[in-house]
């Protein structure tokens, strides 16, 4: 699966801010869009410049929604910045950004760079210098692929977090750690992508259990635990998780889950309170995906079991999103 650009952000849908040369032309209202940064190859100017330019165009402080897409961030094939100055940039504009509430972080397609190779770092700082932010996202990791120490989290507290997501094809244990030592008393949505252990996943199921045993996160309402390549060990462990008591959507799909997984799932706590269960990109046979709609859609659930994929050995099956 490639991943492409978002169109949208916090509700907004995403705008590109203009060239230098079609800057003259009207601009919509500063709270109205998601703006989108990037920097063109070989263009008119150079990241810092497009920046300042758009800082001093639009109104920052009405500014809802930001994406960062290429040019912001540097990997071996792309000589961006470095996570570190795009922390330094944004922390440094904090107090005329005062009205952001969402960001994204690394909007790149597989074109632009592949996602094993976008380079990230602590993204932490960014949540400690927008204290209302409440929708942070993160395409990328890093480290063993992409140069760089690669991605981090912090722990730390933060009242107005609601959503969080992480978007790479090899999760380090360190960043669950991290969410899992944090204090997020507001965050309902939390999305992590595990990746592959080729890819550079070292986060086993053991480090997900501070989150699964509901002891943390008060708020949260929807989990996604996608895109691993050990999508039936995490299905297991879900299964028996006391934290999905309170979910209204749980997403595991994007992986390798295959028959044994969805058994596990289908044989411990009950899951007809949730609204949805998304396990697109599965390994599942057409009798087990008939089994998992016949025990939760008619209780209401909306269960997504598109873009089934075929492989009778493991060894051949893959994650949606791991280069």
């Amino acid at each position: 699966m490639t991943l492409s650009h978002i169109s949208e952000l916090h509700g907004l849908p995403v705008y590109v801010f203009p060239l230098p040369g079609e800057a003259s032309r009207d601009l919509p209202e500063a709270e109205s869009v998601t703006w989108k940064l990037v920097r063109q190859e070989n263009g008119p100017e150079d990241f810092d410049d497009c920046w300042n330019r758009f800082l001093e165009t639009v109104d920052p402080s009405r500014v809802r929604a930001l994406v960062l897409g290429a040019g912001a961030y540097g990997s071996e094939l792309d000589a961006g910045d470095s996570c570190d100055e795009v922390v330094e940039r944004l922390a440094g504009a904090a107090d005329r950004l005062t009205g952001l509430r969402a960001l994204y972080l690394a909007d790149l397609e597989f074109e632009e760079c592949e996602l094993s190779w976008i380079v990230q770092g602590d993204v932490s700082p960014f949540l400690a210098a927008y204290p209302g932010l409440e929708e942070l996202a993160v395409r990328g990791s890093g480290g063993g692929f992409g140069g760089g120490s690669g991605l981090e989290f912090t722990p730390l507290r933060h009242e107005s977090l609601r959503v969080l997501r992480f978007e790479n094809g090899g999760l380090p244990a360190g960043v669950v750690h991290g969410v899992a030592a944090s204090e997020l008393p507001a965050l309902e949505h939390l999305d992590l992508w595990l990746g592959a252990e080729s890819y550079g996943r070292s986060t086993t199921v053991a480090d997900l259990e501070p989150i699964l045993d509901g002891s943390r996160l008060p708020a949260l309402r929807r989990l996604g635990l996608q895109n691993g390549d050990n999508q039936d060990e995490v299905a297991a462990a879900v299964a028996a998780a006391p934290v999905v008591a309170r979910l209204t959507a749980l997403h595991l799909g994007r992986g390798t889950l295959s028959d044994t997984g969805a058994a596990a799932l289908l044989s411990g706590q009950p899951l007809v309170h949730l609204q949805e269960l998304d396990l697109h990109h599965h390994y599942l046979s057409d009798a087990m995906a008939e089994r998992i709609r016949q025990a939760l859609e008619p209780y209401g659930v909306k269960v997504d079991l598109s873009g089934r994929e075929d492989a009778d050995d493991p060894d051949d099956r893959y994650v949606a999103a791991g280069e």
